[in-house]
């Protein structure tokens, strides 16, 4: 024992208790229901997704992206997703010929189409990029759904909206993690069925 056991006992507490609250979150629940029959329906359909966040919810977008495009635990063929986080080139130039504002905005009217989902993680549920992404997604025709946290929530127009019930950054990133990985093993499972993962 050193003395930082107690102190990664509460760590690992402050995350089991953000998770019980969710779990016992009927209506967040629902909601993951109901994303994941949307993301099996625009995948059967040949549609993509789109990722997006900022700081660490930037390398959670791109962590779902990949688990769809490689595998999540079957082997299989990859599923088209992309993060609108990893383009430095694209990233810089918009933000600095229309501001950081737009990075996301422009890469939806760019990239996306009707059928497509967005999702955007924010842990405050109040980025501005992604709030103003949402117009992108209107504009064509694109599903909306926001992954967040904090109490008040700038996001809450999206067509879907997961709050995790805290205020807590990292607690919030750990059941975007957690959402996100049920996600994608209900799209992996759906659409391709049960394989055997020795074939890996």
């Amino acid at each position: 024992m050193t003395k930082y056991t107690d102190f990664v006992k509460e760590q690992v507490a402050a995350s089991a208790r953000v998770k019980e609250a969710f779990l016992a979150d009927e209506n967040a629940l629902g909601q993951v229901s109901e994303v994941a029959a949307l993301l099996v329906k625009t995948y059967r359909a040949g549609n993509k997704t789109l990722w997006a966040g900022n700081g660490g919810s930037a390398a959670d977008a791109q962590h779902m992206a990949a688990e769809l495009v490689n595998k999540f635990r079957l082997c299989r063929s990859g599923l088209p997703a992309l993060a609108l986080t990893v383009d430095t080139s694209i990233l810089t130039a918009i933000g600095n010929d229309y501001g950081y504002g737009e990075v996301f905005y422009r890469q939806i009217i760019a990239c996306g189409s009707a059928g497509d989902v967005f999702v955007g993680l924010s842990t405050s549920g109040n980025s501005a990029n992604l709030v103003r992404a949402l117009e992108a997604c209107r504009e064509k025709g694109i599903v909306s759904v926001a992954l967040v946290g904090g109490e008040a929530c700038r996001m809450d127009a999206y067509d879907y909206v997961i709050h995790i019930p805290s205020v807590d950054t990292p607690r919030i990133q750990e059941c975007h993690t957690l959402v996100g990985h049920i996600l994608c093993e209900a799209v992996e499972s759906a659409v391709f069925g049960r394989k055997d993962l020795s074939e890996c």
